[in-house]
């Protein structure tokens, strides 16, 4: 796995929480998008990815070109197609900014993920803990 981008600490802090490696959430959308819409979105903003919102403004989810590239190339796919339609009742996973380093990784290594919605108590996305390049 490739280790986490994080600040420099000091070394007497024993169990580093997300909330020191995360990053800003950047890019958030509504789930009601379009794959297409979305694919502009993130080509410039220039982000891997986007942070998926619902109606209420909770996290659904985190989304990459490479998994909208795979929707959008499918030959089921119409110009209708929506990122709630993308997640479907599949939600998460998420990570809390509390979660220590050692849990984010153990779920990101589980589900291979490259990055990692982390949510407050609401839902709402105040970071992401992302994989260095």
């Amino acid at each position: 796995m490739t280790p986490l981008q994080t600040p420099p600490r000091p070394a007497h802090s024993a169990a580093r929480t997300v909330v020191d490696a995360m990053d800003a959430p950047g890019p958030q959308v509504w789930d009601d998008m379009t794959v297409e819409v979305a694919l502009s979105v993130m080509a410039g903003a220039r982000s891997r990815y986007l942070l998926v919102r619902d109606d209420d403004g909770r996290c659904t989810g985190l989304i990459g070109q490479a998994q909208l590239t795979v929707v959008r190339d499918n030959s089921a796919y119409t110009d209708q197609v929506r990122l709630r339609d993308v997640f479907g009742d599949d939600s998460g996973p998420f990570t809390s900014p509390m979660a220590t380093i050692a849990e984010a990784e153990r779920t990101m290594r589980h589900g291979r993920l490259g990055a990692l919605p982390v949510i407050d108590e609401h839902g709402c996305a105040v970071g992401v803990l992302a994989l260095s390049r």
